[in-house]
């Protein structure tokens, strides 16, 4: 059995984000990579709004994804990725994919939801450069995700 201190150490020292917010989108954990990855500090970010990383013409769409999966208590993310992009405090656009883990109350209310995210900028970059020059790349693969072939690359 872990402790809980172990499990902290797990959570903290993991290269992926880890991102949870309450039932209304307001961030209440912010792990070290995710500081990394988006350039803010756990102080500045916790308390603010998902919409901190969000980029401005998704906020609709994101915010009436999360109020349904909030509301219904389902989401298809648990099991699949989601690829988005997201936004650094230096404004730089970083492409995302993301895993939710739904957080429930005792009485099986869900409360919030936590995000296992990685930054896949990079692979992202070389398949643009791939594609451009007529190389095949791995969203050419049919075993890669409808949502990571169709999701929009920084830039």
């Amino acid at each position: 059995m872990l402790s809980s201190r172990q499990f902290q150490q797990i959570i903290e020292g993991m290269p992926e984000a880890v991102v949870v917010s309450d039932r209304n989108g307001v961030i209440v954990f912010w792990n070290h990579a995710a500081a990394a990855m988006f350039g803010y500090s756990a102080a500045e970010a916790t308390g603010q709004s998902l919409d901190l990383i969000i980029p401005e013409r998704f906020r609709a769409r994101h915010w009436a994804g999360y109020r349904a999966v909030m509301s219904s208590g389902v989401t298809r993310y648990g099991r699949e990725l989601l690829a988005v992009p997201a936004m650094r405090k230096d404004n730089r656009r970083i492409s995302l994919e993301f895993s939710i883990v739904l957080l429930r109350d005792d009485g099986g209310e869900v409360v919030g939801a936590a995000a296992i995210i990685r930054d896949v900028t990079a692979r992202w970059e070389r398949e643009r450069a791939a594609r451009a020059s007529g190389r095949p790349t791995s969203s050419d693969d049919p075993s890669a995700g409808r949502e990571a072939r169709n999701a929009e690359p920084p830039g």
